[in-house]
């Protein structure tokens, strides 16, 4: 995955939309507020999917509602079926938090958006994700058996203004996150970052399967970073399915795994924000 916004890449968004008067209205609103952007408008999921077989995209927009299925699915279909698994997605609708409220959005809709704010605040809204602060603070818990390891990747993410509780096994880690809880329920970290391999008698997917389905705590509340030197796309896909957020390849290269870190709290952020029910 690439950095939003990437310096010399014009961020590029895709609207997705039945009502070919709603797309116009979302093109116009995108390229007056934000006219670095490159907007693409298309009117089914079916067409939707193929513009992302054949392009890059930083960001997706969709009806909840579409012609040839609903937006959750199309977002389904985008996490599964295309070569953009990490694009941020984003159903904008009147009823999203009646379906977030029965949890049936899913996880694989990265936020949603509520029409009745208009347009401009869309256009507002969209630029936190494709223009974002350079650097966004963060509590990470960090689980690492390797002393050495975790005394490098520590220093790495000090150095970029995260915070680090670290912890070598994924006990220690599943105790923190099912007993520390803020008092509106979330969890007591933003996110975090585990290898797959730990002291004890559970892994780092043991964790992610305790946070996903015991802590109850989706991939938006609480993002995880899978850290693996196994290159075997299925294991690679089996983590994925099983709740991780994204993957980090070992050796560990400073750059992109502070860009994934990055990228994943401002999300995260974001929905924080819409749970507690303050503003963006």
């Amino acid at each position: 995955m690439t950095a939003l916004g990437e310096i010399g890449l014009r961020p590029r968004v895709l609207v997705v939309d039945g009502s070919r008067v709603a797309r116009r209205l979302i093109e116009q609103v995108l390229q007056a507020e934000l006219p670095d952007v490159t907007v693409v408008a298309c009117g089914s999921g079916r067409d939707a999917l193929a513009e992302l077989q054949d392009g890059s995209f930083d960001f997706v927009t969709t009806a909840l509602r579409l012609p040839d299925m609903d937006g959750a699915e199309l977002a389904r279909h985008i996490r599964e079926q295309t070569p953009q698994a990490y694009i941020p997605i984003v159903v904008v609708s009147g009823s999203a938090q009646e379906r977030l409220t029965a949890r049936t959005l899913g996880d694989d809709v990265t936020d949603y958006f509520d029409k009745s704010l208009g347009f401009q605040a869309l256009a507002t809204f969209i630029r936190g994700y494709v223009h974002p602060v350079e650097r966004i603070a963060g509590r990470v818990l960090y689980v690492e058996d390797s002393r050495v390891v975790a005394l490098a990747t520590s220093r790495i993410l000090d150095r970029h203004g995260l915070s680090v509780r670290h912890v070598v096994s994924a006990e220690e880690a599943i105790a923190i996150v099912e007993n520390e809880r803020d008092p509106d329920g979330l969890p007591p970290v933003d996110l975090v970052l585990t290898d797959v391999s730990l002291k004890g008698a559970l892994t780092g997917g043991d964790l992610l399967d305790r946070i996903r389905t015991g802590g109850g705590f989706g991939k938006g509340l609480l993002p995880v970073l899978v850290m693996t030197g196994d290159d075997n796309p299925r294991s690679q896909t089996l983590l994925l399915r099983a709740g991780a957020n994204d993957l980090v390849s070992k050796p560990i290269d400073e750059r992109l795994l502070v860009t994934k870190l990055q990228f994943q709290l401002r999300v995260s952020q974001h929905l924080r924000r819409h749970h507690r029910g303050t503003d963006a």
